[in-house]
């Protein structure tokens, strides 16, 4: 591709990478991509470039024949016969539909950094939409490797949005080696613009060693079409004159441009791609520099394009320090000098003024929202916005169909049957970006803890996509793994939803917050309104979803749960996990059994029916019936006595679960035959008493639900005793945060499997010490003998925790999806902004109140 204005040294491949180890490296490509799904290797691990080149307890008759008769005669009876009733969605008008999310705000949103799981991507909230995104090759080692996807092998000291508004801003920083990027984006809406608006990139490209340096960098920046409309190459751009790289029409926003301006010498080549594989993309350019690699020794794109390609990557070249600006326009893009000035005010000096003023509303905002300049010091304050900024930076968009896993075939040899929900499309935030990049349901109600209190209509927008997604039982699906690209990051085995299984309701914790907040009337007259509409469309859905967990979880006692899901026949786990409940290896009853009586079910469905009872007050003029159903069923679930009948341990003075349990059991190896000759050892469960129904005796987050649910009253002996728990060193007590098992378990630290550590099993998780939190900070200004105690629990565990997230992310440059209980260091992903970014709220001291 021909221009002017550029370096014409071209860059040479460094010494070691010849053409046989580039061909190896190719021919390796295509074999390595099974790896990705390796497991045992890393749970999200994608092979990139090496150059080398190397509920309802007491529900009225009258609702839940409501319920039937929507089931029975909203359905189409044709399409139910023809439907599986798993993949039925539910029969009930669509919360997204609402005149609330269309118009402005669905246009406002239109755009957005909604590519989590890439270092920068661009999409639309659309399902066929155009993307863009950057890579870049990194140096490490005297070996060029290709960036793009977000993964843990790339060995970032840091990267992430340090500010971002959900909307129309963000600032990250990514640091490689020695190479330092700052990437912005930046929206714009003015006249002529095409749906959506129009849209900026900055990539700031410096040394790590604040000076210049001789080395070229190599980005590469590209445009594609999920619709598979074919893209126009300018090839006659020029960065002065021209500075259109490549244009295009699509239904949605019409005509369209993307600009690259720079003040710098830049080289630029480019290649063209026609292919629906768009996840793939990284594959596709590491070939092609392969290739050209091989024929001429050096890193440079062909030039070449496939025939009406949909993919046009544009290798951008430079030396150290460098920046560029990349602006999109579309709309109205016929006349030339609209086009010139839109594209001025989107780069340069006008850019870096809409730039700055973004990053002081920003500011402005994050005080006003939190207001924490008072409350903590400078560093804890910018970790804050960094937390705020990539959990709202890592708001991703994604469509495409789940995987449901049906009963298993009974023949011999029988494989579970799989079949697929309905396409559907969900706006969500994210866990971590590379290795969780998709929607998780029991994440989002913590994500949505954060998210509404900064913007409470994304907040309405999320959780609304999440309802949607109900079928006609009430089922959501509790892992999102929709389209090729959140495909390509999930390992098979994980991909099928269980519609026997579900997860924490944990949604209700932001709806109860909001409902507590419209009550006080502490929204403006236009946000109480539309709030008041979502509650009133979504009602029926919450209801039936209350009604799924009220069905399907019940246990064998009145007012007891359990979660099903859990393996009674497995040999290999030492105490079989509960996937569903999200507290994967937390031990629960060693032998699981319909006997189970689940103590944190039973809070969550306290929870639910408490946020149902405040809900339905809303309405109550037409749901008297239903509000006193909730508000029964809630004073049911939050009995004392009956509380402390099921789960209390009068001699421990703790809660516990309830089932068919041993504490004597082991993992031991085990010969096993392979052939005539041949034998190989595997870890197997040996039980070495008969179980027998009691209380599970194992002290850690479960133990506290009732007391993270304000269920004991302030003046009771019980509350005294769970302050001790919390607080005694040689239980749950560390410097750094509250241990998620007690020392004093059998299954401290233990394994659960050959490969599986312990991971709730000691560390130290945000979410749950949060919630602990706000119960001391309630247990703090409530009458009774044990206020003051609880307050100065309170003031050294908040402490101990931000101090902790403050050091780690000094030292690392992330947040953790987990901390050490010994040391308190990061463990587990980064980054890991989903519920770890609820440490905002824990500087800010807010719990459970706007």
């Amino acid at each position: 591709m021909a221009g002017s204005g550029r370096t014409s040294a071209r860059s040479r491949i460094k010494t070691g990478a010849d053409a046989d180890d580039i061909d190896n490296s190719l021919r390796n490509a295509k074999r390595n991509l099974k790896a990705r799904k390796d497991r045992s290797r890393d749970h999200n691990y994608i092979r990139i470039f090496d150059v080398n080149l190397k509920v309802m307890l007491g529900i009225s008759a009258f609702a839940f024949l409501v319920i039937l008769f929507l089931i029975r005669h909203l359905v189409n009876p044709a399409e139910e016969a023809r439907r599986p009733r798993v993949v039925t969605p539910f029969p009930a008008p669509k919360v997204m539909d609402l005149p609330q999310f269309q118009g402005e705000h669905r246009e406002s949103l239109y755009w957005g950094t909604y590519r989590p799981h890439v270092y920068l991507g661009i999409r639309a909230r659309t399902p066929q939409s155009l993307i863009a995104g950057l890579m870049w090759i990194g140096v490490k080692d005297g070996r060029y490797l290709m960036r793009h996807v977000c993964q843990d092998s790339d060995e970032l000291s840091t990267y992430g949005w340090t500010n971002h508004n959900g909307r129309d801003f963000g600032h990250q920083v990514l640091v490689d080696q020695d190479l330092m990027l700052t990437t912005s984006f930046l929206k714009s809406k003015v006249d002529g613009c095409g749906y959506g608006g129009d849209w900026a990139v900055r990539i700031d490209v410096q040394s790590k060693q604040s000076k210049s340096t001789e080395d070229t960098t190599h980005l590469f920046f590209y445009m594609a079409d999920e619709d598979d409309n074919a893209l126009s190459l300018n090839r006659d751009f020029d960065i002065h004159e021209d500075s259109i790289l490549v244009s295009g029409s699509r239904m949605d926003v019409g005509g369209w441009q993307l600009h690259l301006k720079s003040m710098n010498n830049l080289e630029v080549h480019h290649a063209g791609f026609k292919t629906n594989h768009i996840h793939n993309l990284s594959d596709l350019v590491q070939q092609n520099l392969g290739s050209q690699a091989r024929k001429f020794g050096r890193l440079q794109l062909s030039d070449t394009s496939d025939d009406s390609p949909n993919i046009l990557v544009f290798q951008i070249s430079a030396q150290i320090p460098f920046k560029i600006d990349i602006a999109f326009v579309s709309g109205n893009v016929s006349q030339s000098s609209r086009v010139e000035e839109r594209v001025r005010r989107l780069t340069g000096t006008l850019l870096t003024s809409q730039l700055r003023e973004k990053q002081r509303e920003f500011d402005a905002k994050y005080e006003k929202s939190f207001n924490l300049a008072d409350m903590i010091d400078s560093e804890s304050l910018n970790v804050g916005k960094a937390a705020l900024g990539n959990l709202l930076g890592g708001i991703g968009y994604f469509y495409g169909q789940s995987k449901i896993s049906l009963p298993r075939d009974p023949n011999p040899g029988g494989h579970d049957n799989l079949i697929s929900y309905w396409p559907a499309e969900l706006y969500t935030a994210v866990p971590s970006r590379p290795f969780f990049p998709r929607g998780f349901l029991w994440d989002e109600g913590f994500h949505q803890l954060l998210i509404w209190r900064w913007d409470v209509h994304i907040c309405l927008d999320i959780i609304g996509h999440w309802l949607d997604l109900m079928n006609v039982d009430g089922w959501i699906p509790r892992e999102q793994i929709l389209g090729a690209e959140a495909l390509s990051k999930v390992p098979e085995e994980f991909v099928p939803q269980h519609p026997t299984n579900g997860n924490p309701p944990t949604l209700f914790l932001a709806l109860r917050e909001i409902v507590h907040s419209l009550k006080e009337k502490r929204f403006a007259a236009t946000e109480s309104e539309e709030i008041s509409s979502f509650l009133e469309r979504a009602f029926v859905r919450l209801e039936a979803w209350f009604q799924w967990f009220n069905t399907t979880q019940l246990g064998k006692d009145r007012s007891s749960y359990y979660w099903h899901g859990r393996d009674s026949t497995t040999t290999r786990e030492l105490n079989p996990k509960t996937l569903s409940s999200g507290l994967d290896d937390y031990p629960r009853a060693s032998h699981p059994s319909e006997d189970e009586r689940h103590l944190d079910l039973r809070c969550w469905m306290y929870l639910a029916a408490d946020c149902m009872h405040s809900i339905a007050e809303l309405f109550d003029k037409d749901n008297e019936p239903r509000k006193q159903d909730y508000g029964t069923t809630a004073k049911q679930l939050s009995d004392f006595e009956i509380l402390n009948q099921m789960h209390f341990d009068y001699a421990y003075g703790a809660y516990f679960d309830f089932g068919n349990h041993t504490e004597k059991v082991r993992l031991s190896w085990k010969e096993k035959k392979v052939g005539d000759n041949y034998a190989t050892r595997e870890l197997v469960r040996a039980v070495l008493e008969r179980p027998e129904l009691r209380l599970v005796p194992h002290v850690g987050y479960v133990s506290l639900f009732p007391f993270m649910g304000k269920l004991i009253p302030p003046g009771s002996w019980i509350l005294e005793k769970q302050l001790d728990l919390i607080s005694n060193q040689s239980i749950l007590w560390t410097d750094y945060g509250l241990r998620s098992l007690a020392k004093t378990s059998s299954l401290y630290m233990k394994r659960n499997t050959e490969h599986d550590p312990p991971y709730w099993r000691g560390p130290i998780w945000m979410n749950f010490n949060y919630l602990i939190l706000s119960a001391l900070h309630h247990y703090s200004k409530e009458d009774g003998p044990y206020r003051d105690r609880a307050r100065a629990i309170y003031n050294d565990l908040r402490g101990n925790l931000i101090r902790n997230v403050v050091l780690n992310y000094r030292q690392t440059g992330f947040l953790w999806e987990q901390y050490d209980q010994k040391k308190g260091k990061g463990k587990g992903t980064r980054p890991f902004t989903g519920w770890t970014s609820l440490v905002v709220l824990i500087m800010a001291e807010v719990y459970g109140e706007r």
